[in-house]
């Protein structure tokens, strides 16, 4: 997504409607050079403050990227310790989580090989494999 008009259909082509809200939730997102990794509380004040706007509550910014997650636009990652990023890479790819920085780096999915994962429970199937690896810094 990188003008206005490719975000608006994008949004109605996904079932979501177009609000003032989400566009401007989706240009901040969709409207860079690269993927990226974000939580919504950073995004909440970024998207704020650049704007000369109506601040958009955080319930909204939670509820338009959930919708977007929902929709396929995000990619939740969730951690151990209770954190949630979201990914605006949806493809297939794994991560370095630095918890001193608190920064999720990706990680090409050809360069993390699983060699035996289990037998998924009954009636159900593995969709894909998600890799996260905690690294610190080296003392």
């Amino acid at each position: 997504m990188s003008k206005t008009n490719d975000i608006i259909n994008t949004l109605r082509s996904s079932g979501l409607r177009p609000t003032k809200q989400r566009i401007k939730i989706a240009e901040y997102l969709f409207n860079r050079e690269s993927t990226f990794h974000f939580n919504v509380e950073t995004i909440d004040k970024e998207i704020n403050l650049k704007s000369g706007e109506e601040n958009i509550s955080l319930a909204t910014i939670y509820n338009t990227v959930n919708a977007f997650k929902d929709h396929g636009h995000l990619k939740e990652v969730k951690l151990n310790n209770d954190k949630t990023f979201y990914d605006t890479n949806t493809n297939l790819h794994h991560h370095f989580y630095d918890k001193e920085e608190n920064i999720l780096t990706d990680v090409p999915a050809t360069d993390v090989h699983v060699s035996k994962i289990p037998s998924a429970p009954i009636g159900k199937k593995v969709d894909d494999i998600e890799v996260t690896i905690n690294v610190s810094r080296k003392k």
